[in-house]
């Protein structure tokens, strides 16, 4: 009798178990709310005119260029500082497609090849969409800002970026 009740304790705690995994999602990627991850600053990233080499604007960079950086990226996020922005780094040029999945501000995208000249924008992209946004042509770089910025500064095909790490202490 004790094993029978056993057995049926044991049974009872499984399929508890299994219950509160469906109705927890059972490893969706719904996210649940958290603090909200604040921007830090790793170094400084500057837009230039590729005609004159004039310096557009300068902004603070969050840099991803690992697999796990580049893969969480802006998720998340319901701010970025207006003059801020994430820059991923991959370790060639090649055709490149991101989304917006679980990012919740609308971005300005600037694909930038190897030479570090911007070769395509996608601009006021939407939020939490799961639609790719591919570079055009073969990019090393992107840079993610607030959407508007590329218009706001004239930003635009064919400008240059260059960049600097802080130094970590």
């Amino acid at each position: 009798m004790i094993v029978r009740e056993w057995r049926m304790a044991a049974i009872l705690v499984v399929i508890g178990a299994l219950v509160l995994k469906l109705v927890t999602g059972c490893g969706s990627t719904l996210t649940t709310s958290g603090p909200e991850v604040q921007f830090t600053k790793e170094g400084e990233l500057s837009f230039f005119r590729q005609a004159t080499a004039e310096k557009i604007t300068q902004i603070d960079i969050e840099i991803a260029d690992t697999p796990a950086e580049r893969t969480q990226g802006l998720m998340n996020r319901h701010s970025l500082p207006q003059n801020a922005g994430m820059l991923f780094i991959f370790d060639s040029a090649q055709l490149l497609s991101f989304w917006m999945k679980d990012t919740y501000i609308s971005l300005d995208m600037v694909f930038v090849s190897d030479l570090k000249e911007i070769v395509s924008i996608a601009k006021n992209t939407t939020p939490l969409s799961e639609a790719l946004i591919s570079s055009q042509k073969p990019a090393m770089y992107v840079v993610e800002v607030n959407a508007g910025f590329c218009d706001t500064h004239g930003i635009k095909e064919g400008d240059l970026i260059d960049f600097t790490r802080d130094v970590k202490g």
